[in-house]
């Protein structure tokens, strides 16, 4: 391997969602992003010219970098969540590029539910409106721990800092009523024009803040995950039929939190039984020690009975192991509504169980933030809070202190539709 790929591959990682209100600039952003950081090829670019000219654009539309489906180039709208990659010297990036639209926003939640920041952009002219609300409570709700306001379309507003500052104000005060938004920035910009994206703009002197890109490699990654609770769901049972591995039992699978390593002692959710760590390896290589997010293979010294969707974790900071769950869902269908007693199928780590919904607490009006309690049944979008009975033991923890082993899905059992994604509170 040589030094560069070396290089590449220990380079930190930053994943990032963006989100706006439709006709924001989302996609013309990561298209300006691309292109200013030299992460574009020519013969992208030679395409993306061409669809410019052909649709008749004054400018080369650089949202044509992101928006891959081909009804979303026709309409001039971002669809579906598009995942884009690139990297500078200092740091890799992969973006979510979610769409804009209120019917959409079930996208926004699956795009976001990995990423360590957001991008919510803000029309300078239109200045904050139902749908940065939307965006800033999910954000929140995912518990993503940095938010960039990114006040787009200054040059539609003569650079105007009064403009800008409104938005601040706007946003600062209903940020205040989150719980869970840790870290906010504001940046003016231009996306159309390149302002404070990649090159500082020299139109916007009274900003004394940093570019876009600065933001994005200097940020504070690091605490994202869990390294204190170790949490390892059983995803494989690897039992080769051979000779030379004739007594080898290995339980294959995703850390989910904490680190493991040979010696520890462990004890097997949900059937209590306790062991040690044999090894930790992944592919032939044998580690000292593994620490999530590393997929790996497992052995333990003792042969318990251990299957798919059990969870193996230290005896210190135990999980949650129950049948009751109360969580916070958005409900992503749009055929089905959720009701009171309605049954469903949930998906959790690699567990899977049957589930009624024993009561259905709220729903939360995005715009005010107030409980509506009159309305006890969910459509396209809305979010709110429920109670869970399922058929089999959850091995869980709080979203707030695990994003993978507090969240879940829910399938509708008839026609097999992810119908909601829950986080557990």
């Amino acid at each position: 391997m040589s030094t560069e790929t070396a290089g590449y591959l220990d380079m930190d990682l930053l994943r990032f969602t963006t989100a706006g209100s439709v006709d924001d600039g989302k996609s013309t952003l990561i298209g300006r992003l691309l292109y200013d950081s030299k992460n574009t090829f020519d013969d992208q670019m030679a395409a993306v010219e061409a669809s410019s000219t052909k649709r008749g654009d004054e400018n080369i539309n650089l949202a044509l970098l992101t928006d891959g489906l081909k009804a979303e180039r026709e309409q001039g709208i971002t669809i579906d969540v598009a995942y884009r990659y690139f990297a500078t010297p200092n740091r890799k990036f992969i973006i979510a590029d979610t769409p804009g639209h209120i019917q959409y926003t079930r996208n926004m939640v699956t795009g976001a539910s990995t990423a360590n920041l957001a991008i919510i952009l803000v029309d300078a002219r239109h200045g904050v409106i139902e749908q940065t609300m939307r965006h800033a409570f999910i954000a929140s709700l995912l518990r993503i721990q940095h938010i960039v306001i990114c006040v787009n379309k200054m040059d539609l507003v003569d650079y105007s800092e009064e403009a800008y500052d409104k938005v601040v104000k706007d946003v600062k005060e209903f940020a205040s009523r989150l719980e869970n938004i840790i870290d906010i920035s504001f940046i003016p910009i231009s996306a159309l024009k390149g302002d404070n994206v990649v090159d500082r703009s020299e139109k916007m002197d009274w900003y004394g803040g940093t570019t876009l890109l600065y933001h994005l490699e200097t940020v504070y990654v690091g605490n994202q995950e869990n390294h204190v609770e170790a949490r390892y769901p059983v995803q494989w049972v690897i039992r080769p039929q051979s000779e030379k591995y004739h007594d080898y039992r290995g339980y294959a699978g995703r850390i989910a939190g904490g680190v493991f390593k040979p010696g520890d002692k462990v004890v097997v959710h949900p059937s209590g039984f306790t062991t040690t760590v044999k090894s930790v390896h992944i592919a032939d290589e044998e580690l000292e020690q593994a620490y999530s997010p590393l997929s790996i293979t497992m052995t333990l010294n003792d042969e318990i009975d251990i299957s798919r969707g059990n969870l193996i974790a230290k005896p210190n900071n135990p999980p949650t192991v129950g049948q009751d769950i109360e969580a916070m869902i958005c409900w992503f269908s749009d055929t089905n509504k959720l009701a009171p007693r309605s049954k469903y199928i949930i998906r959790h780590t690699t567990n899977e169980a049957k589930a009624i919904v024993k009561e259905i607490k709220y729903k939360v009006n995005i715009n005010t933030l107030h409980k509506i309690e009159d309305d006890k049944s969910f459509s396209l979008n809305d979010i709110g809070r429920i109670s869970i009975r399922t058929s089999s033991p959850l091995i869980y923890d709080s979203y707030k202190r695990n994003r993978s082993t507090g969240s879940f899905i829910l399938i509708n059992p008839m026609t097999n539709e992810t119908v909601a994604a829950g986080m557990i509170v």
